[in-house]
């Protein structure tokens, strides 16, 4: 899989998805929908087949539950409706990806998708309502799609007009405000042996600083540290990522303090296909998260809406009663402890610009109209063959009204390995929504004093 320049299958794709900033917003008429037809932050209101109506989402917290708890399943009675597995799953292929037939194809004898009713739970704080309809309205595409103008916070296109604009929903959705957490991360070989990579993760978005200088860091749109907290090999390496908003003007700023050089370096590598944190090559960088970093290497196009069963409420891989030996298997995570449900997303093909270099050549995304989540991608490589398949596993944080991700999983059909990324069954902790930083707190200078072995 080695990069090279590779071309785009057709210049007719390019050409549609030229979009100019004075077409980005939409009219206040089309706006008006927002909250009516459409939920807040623009997915279908109205219920179809076996996907019910969006009533709210999940805003209450299970009984003996209290704020900050590890998440509990608010839905323990829950059967499955019915099993697709190898033998059946051509009868469901109209709702399924293509990776996840590829899945079934590879796995026959182990991989399988429990399918449950489909509850729409996700939910957002009435502030991120308000923000995205406000958005709707003023929020454009910067020149060439790689940055945003007039941006507030919440979703950016909440009734998108191409590809483009739904990738940046995903970009820059709701996390919490500012958020941190410590996970696990494995890779497991072909036979299901693994260790454990323990990572805490920071993630703060600059609306929720309490104390910036209003001539510093105006473009980043939030800033990332992590910490490799085991094994003792990679224990005390940090990385900081500033993220910007406008990366036409201004790209991604990276810097890693190595522990065993105590050194801080600028970490430019740190984006599109540069190796993932303690990764053992089984992600790039622009994996984590599903997507991220600047869109500028792909055209995107927006092929349109899809039922498609994806993982969703996925609270028994947050179940602290489960071990990791549990989920972490050969091939593939314990499907047993599964969830996927019906519905509706958005399907968009990213296809490598003519002259740009990225080991994946094309990449097919669906997110949820719910959350504007990536929660399936397919990604292939230079000969156009499928290469790594990726799922994330739904939650919702009914406690501070965040969607996230359970797990994120990556799938290399060619090697039987995969990664899994999120495991915190076995920490004592969840999430960790809300604490105030400063910019001060982001610096190279704080990096550096931060970064002891």
């Amino acid at each position: 899989m080695l990069k090279k320049h590779y071309k785009t299958w057709g210049s007719a794709i390019a050409l549609s998805l030229m979009v100019s900033a004075a077409n980005a917003a939409v009219s206040p008429a089309e706006a008006a929908k927002l909250g009516k037809q459409l939920t807040p932050i623009g997915a279908e209101m109205a219920g179809k087949g076996d996907i019910p109506a969006w009533t709210g989402g999940l805003t209450t917290m299970p009984a003996g539950v209290a704020k900050g708890d590890k998440l509990v399943n608010p839905f323990p009675d829950d059967k499955p409706k019915f099993v697709i597995t190898a033998a059946n799953y051509k009868q469901y292929a109209a709702n399924l990806t293509d990776g996840q037939k590829a899945m079934f194809e590879k796995y026959p004898e182990t991989y399988r998708m429990p399918v449950y009713q489909t509850r729409r739970t996700a939910a957002y704080p009435q502030h991120i309502y308000d923000s995205s309809k406000t958005n709707a309205t003023t929020t454009k595409l910067l020149d060439g799609g790689n940055g945003l103008a007039n941006f507030v916070e919440g979703v950016a296109f909440p009734i998108p007009q191409n590809g483009l604009e739904v990738v940046w929903n995903h970009i820059v959705r709701y996390r919490g405000g500012s958020v941190s957490r410590i996970v696990g991360q494995a890779t497991p070989q072909a036979n299901g042996d693994y260790s454990i990579v323990r990572l805490q993760d920071e993630f703060t978005f600059r609306t929720k600083l309490t104390d910036f200088a209003p001539d510093k860091d105006e473009n980043v749109l939030f800033y990332f540290k992590q910490d490799v907290l085991s094994p003792a090999r990679l224990a005390g390496n940090v990385l900081l990522v500033h993220e910007t908003l406008d990366q036409v003007k201004e790209p991604r700023k990276a810097w890693v303090y190595n522990a065993g050089q105590r050194r801080v370096r600028l970490a430019p590598q740190v984006s599109y296909d540069g190796p993932g944190t303690a990764a053992d090559g089984m992600r790039t960088s622009d994996n984590l998260d599903m997507y991220n970093g600047a869109p500028d290497r792909y055209d995107w196009k927006l092929i349109g809406k899809q039922e498609v069963y994806i993982p969703y409420n996925s609270y028994k891989l947050k179940d602290p009663s489960v071990k990791y030996d549990e989920i972490v298997k050969a091939g593939h995570i314990n499907q047993d402890l599964t969830r996927y449900e019906l519905h509706r997303v958005w399907k968009v093909e990213a296809t490598l610009k003519d002259g740009k270099r990225h080991v994946y050549a094309k990449r097919v995304f669906y997110f949820d109209e719910d959350t504007w989540q990536a929660v399936q991608i397919d990604h292939y490589d230079g000969r156009g063959e499928l290469w790594r398949v990726a799922e994330a596993h739904s939650v919702m944080y009914y406690d501070y009204l965040v969607p996230w991700y359970a797990v994120e999983t990556l799938y290399d059909l060619n090697s039987g390995r995969y990664l899994v990324l999120g495991l915190d069954n076995e920490e004592p902790t969840s999430y960790n929504f809300g604490f105030q930083r400063s910019s001060g707190d982001y610096t190279p200078a704080a990096l550096r004093r931060s970064g002891v072995r």
